[in-house]
């Protein structure tokens, strides 16, 4: 019997005013009123039926994210919340997260979802230039970015701020100012992530031209060092946090535990007492989804893709990967990757220690081709 611990609950909102050109998650754009008291109720439905799947676990984190979450009304979130609450063990201490663009119409909301449980918001500034916004077809500007940053921080204490570097015709300086103006409002958090183009994305289809490779190295190398020097410590790949603000929602997907994925397209993660590991996805389309269609797939997960999936997150951490927590999350010997670890090693990917791996700095830099050797 393999013992189960808490799970996380991930909601998807899957409206946005306006969609980005880089953006490739699954959201609908709306200049209509949105349906979200129906889809409210629909998502707790949703959630009764994975409730089945997680044997009374206690959930330990909430994220609620999209799409722009920030366009429900206060009533809406309090709703989802309280019916959460009613249906399932929901930790006293749970961080419960929004993500909320700096819209003014948006950020006038931030009060009322404090009072609804909200403990952490997460703000999509992306850059505080406001010709850069405009180039990656963000719909706010400077100004209202640093607005929404100041009443956040009226209202609490646990803020994120989303930045983003390596964008179309930045140069160095703007991405340090971009730190410079975010450290200087003294968020618990920055998320600092490359800009990078998916397929199927109207930035793809145009050839949207990124900074040289030589130059996005340049701004990652200084601004790690300004985000240390300022009080933030890098605890994943794109993660920097004051000590004790690290992400517990984004922190248990890394160290692949388990989630419930409720609304449009959401994914989940279930372990089983059996130790079987279930995959879920939600219907993507919405109109199926508010006609009760939740459920899109459901399937297990083969052993070596376990092995896979769990180094595709733990990897990321900077933080030792313990032999004994990969056994416990995969129920595979280390010795059945023995190959594995020896091409990773010998490529300076990883060292090897009695109880764990370590992720080099060469492994970080290269993530790709050291996760490209656990899919043989």
């Amino acid at each position: 019997m393999c013992k189960l611990q808490t799970i996380s609950l991930y909601i998807h909102i899957p409206w946005c005013l306006k969609k980005c050109g880089y953006c490739d998650f699954y959201s609908y754009v709306s200049k209509d009123n949105i349906p979200e008291k129906k889809y409210i109720e629909h998502l707790l439905k949703d959630f009764e039926q994975d409730l089945r799947l997680i044997n009374n676990r206690e959930i330990n984190t909430i994220f609620i994210g999209g799409g722009t979450p920030s366009l429900l009304k206060a009533s809406s979130i309090k709703q989802l919340i309280y019916g959460l609450k009613e249906r399932a063990l929901v930790s006293k201490n749970a961080e419960i997260s929004i993500e909320a663009n700096p819209k003014t119409m948006e950020y006038k909301r931030f009060i009322h979802y404090k009072n609804a449980g909200v403990n952490r918001f997460s703000l999509g500034i992306q850059t505080f230039n406001s010709n850069l916004l405009q180039k990656i077809e963000r719909t706010y500007d400077s100004k209202e970015a640093i607005n929404a940053i100041k009443e956040s921080k009226k209202i609490i204490n646990n803020l994120n701020l989303d930045l983003m570097y390596g964008l179309p015709d930045q140069i160095l300086e703007d991405t340090l100012l971009d730190l410079k103006n975010a450290i200087k409002h003294n968020p618990s958090h920055i998320s600092w992530y490359q800009l990078s183009i998916e397929p199927n994305t109207p930035f793809y289809s145009k050839k949207i031209k990124l900074p040289h490779e030589d130059l996005i190295f340049k701004m990652l190398i200084q601004g790690e060092k300004l985000l240390e020097k300022s009080g933030y410590k890098k605890y994943e790949i794109s993660s920097y946090s004051k000590p004790n603000y690290q992400c517990q929602h984004n922190l248990n997907y890394w160290n692949f535990g388990d989630y419930i994925g409720i609304g449009c397209s959401a994914h989940g993660k279930i372990t089983q007492k059996n130790g079987k590991v279930l995959r879920t996805l939600k219907n993507k389309n919405i109109n199926d989804f508010l006609h009760g269609n939740y459920l899109n797939s459901i399937h297990s997960v083969s052993q070596k893709d376990q092995v896979f999936e769990y180094f595709m997150n733990v990897f990321r951490l900077y933080k030792p990967v313990l032999k004994k927590h990969f056994r416990e999350k995969t129920n595979v010997n280390e010795i059945v990757i023995k190959n594995q670890i020896q091409i990773a090693i010998k490529n300076g990917f990883l060292t090897n220690k009695k109880n764990y791996w370590y992720t080099t700095k060469k492994g970080k830099f290269f993530l790709n081709l050291l996760l490209e050797i656990f899919l043989n």
